[in-house]
Formats: C-alpha cells, sequence, structure tokens
C-alpha cells in the first residue's frame, strides 16, 4: 500500500479543540496523526497556531475555508492559510440552493475567482462534498458539473457522503484520477442509502446548525473499518490516481469519546499498511 500522509480533519474533535486547543492537538498526534486539517482557529492568529503545530510536530497541508470569506478580505484570509503552510484550501460546504433556480453560473464565477486568488499564493482550491451533490442538474452530477465548470478545481471527494448518495467511491476517484490529493475517509452504517440528508449542516460562518428532520434509516457514524466503507478498494483506487493525503473525518461520535474514535480510526489505517 502507497505510503499516504494520514491526517485527521479537526472538525472531528471540534468539542475537544474548544476546551483544550493545544492539549488536542498533543493527543491527535499521540493517536499517530501526522497531519490536521482545520475548520475553524477557536480566536488564534495564524502565528499561534504554526507555533503550537510546530512544537508539537503537526503539518497543516489543508483547510477547510467558505469562499465568502475570501471574497470578504482577500488578501488577508489567504495569508492566514500561508502562515500555516496549507497547500490546499477545501470549499467545505455550499448549500444546493447555491446551485439551483439559475444559481449555478453566479457560483462559479465566485469559486473562480476565489480560486485564482489562491493559486496566485500557491494554494489550490479544493471542493469538500457531501451527498446533494450528486443530485442531478442539467443531466449530469451537481458535482462533476463543478469540476467540468471549474478544470481548475481539485476534488476533496468525502467517501462517506459519495457512498450515502449510491455512488462507488472508489470508481469516482479512479475517474477523477490526478484531479485529487486529499481525500476524506469516513465510515458509516445504515439501513438505506440516498434518503435524504443526515449530516449537521453549517451556516456561512462555519458555525454548525440542527439538521433537519431524519428519515428513520438508521444512519450513523462510525470509525473506521466499523461501518460499511470497503476502505481497501477505496484506498486501492486512490493510489492509483494520486492521492497524496487521506484525511479522517467522523462527523460524530455518541457512543464514545471523539478522541477515542479517532485512535480506533487510525489503529484501523495501520491494519491496511498505512
Amino acid at each position: 500500500m502507497k505510503n499516504f500522509k494520514v491526517g485527521i480533519q479537526l472538525y472531528s474533535v471540534r468539542e475537544d479543540m474548544a476546551k483544550d486547543f493545544e492539549g488536542t492537538l498533543e493527543a491527535v498526534k499521540a493517536a499517530g496523526y501526522d497531519y490536521v486539517e482545520f475548520a475553524g482557529y477557536f480566536g488564534k492568529s495564524a502565528e499561534e497556531v504554526k507555533a503550537i503545530l510546530d512544537r508539537i510536530g503537526l503539518v497543516c497541508p489543508s483547510v477547510h475555508q467558505g469562499p465568502d470569506l475570501f471574497i470578504e478580505k482577500g488578501q488577508e484570509a489567504v495569508d492566514y492559510l500561508k502562515t500555516l503552510g496549507a497547500k490546499f484550501s477545501a470549499i467545505p460546504w455550499y448549500g444546493i440552493e447555491n446551485y439551483q433556480n439559475g444559481n449555478f453560473d453566479k457560483t462559479m464565477e465566485k469559486f473562480k475567482k476565489v480560486g485564482e486568488l489562491l493559486k496566485k499564493n500557491g494554494v489550490q482550491l479544493t471542493y469538500h462534498n457531501h451527498d446533494f451533490e450528486f443530485n442531478y442538474l442539467d443531466g449530469e452530477f451537481i458535482l462533476e458539473k463543478i469540476y467540468k465548470a471549474l478544470p481548475d478545481i481539485e476534488g476533496e471527494l468525502d467517501t462517506c457522503w459519495a457512498r450515502y448518495a449510491g455512488v462507488d467511491p472508489a470508481a469516482f476517484i479512479e475517474k477523477y484520477a490526478g484531479r485529487m490529493h486529499t481525500l476524506h475517509l469516513k465510515d458509516f452504517t445504515c439501513k438505506k442509502l440516498a434518503s435524504g440528508p443526515v449530516y449537521a449542516l453549517i451556516d456561512d460562518s462555519g458555525k454548525a446548525q440542527e439538521p433537519g428532520s431524519k428519515e428513520d434509516n438508521g444512519f450513523a457514524f462510525r470509525p473506521l473499518g466499523m461501518g460499511m466503507q470497503d476502505f481497501p478498494a477505496i484506498l486501492a483506487a486512490a493510489e492509483k490516481a494520486g492521492v497524496e493525503y487521506v484525511i479522517v473525518e467522523q462527523d460524530e461520535s455518541k457512543d464514545m469519546p471523539a478522541l477515542e474514535a479517532a485512535k480506533i480510526s487510525r489503529e484501523y489505517l495501520r491494519t491496511l499498511g498505512i
């Protein structure tokens, strides 16, 4: 198996981060993660965050950041990422209303503007999907329509939401070989696939909102290896496709502390030779 660089999306341990920023990062490092992907900085400056990462021995190759911040703050927002040393900036969530009802082209113009600003600063714009991007728009998946409209954007496929939408993550990764250098590994269980959103939505400021009504389909996030995902196939496809960073994410952990779930996921990847 390829020597992937293994990271964790820190949204997975957000409550721990809010209580003890440095201590949580130390625990993440102790669990075997060498790379972290931020989704919020808890009021700390870029210089503060970078100093903490350097002390602990962590690297931040990627962040989740909504595009509107770059539109509003421009170079100031990009400089934060440059100080961290981030090479990728993922659009973490952008509501389906931004693609429907004639809004698609306007949204693509916004993404293009952000991507150009980032590119000038040595940062690659990526797109992190949920399941709704696998709805059809003009006869094709919204996600693929985004890829087609913006040849310079890269995918950061969320393997959970692809599978939940009824799409084979491994086949999708291979289809876009060379266009995904970061990949989200996420496991889950459910009784019925493609049965509607079950994740907590995020508003423009990155704050979690209450999810809409859920169909009783038994959906639950799980540590890697404890759900229905075929990770050996996903990772084999990722190796062929040129993925460099595999990033563990677990949106919720109801059965155990989030850091314990993160440890289990890391141990599972070790059993696969990563």
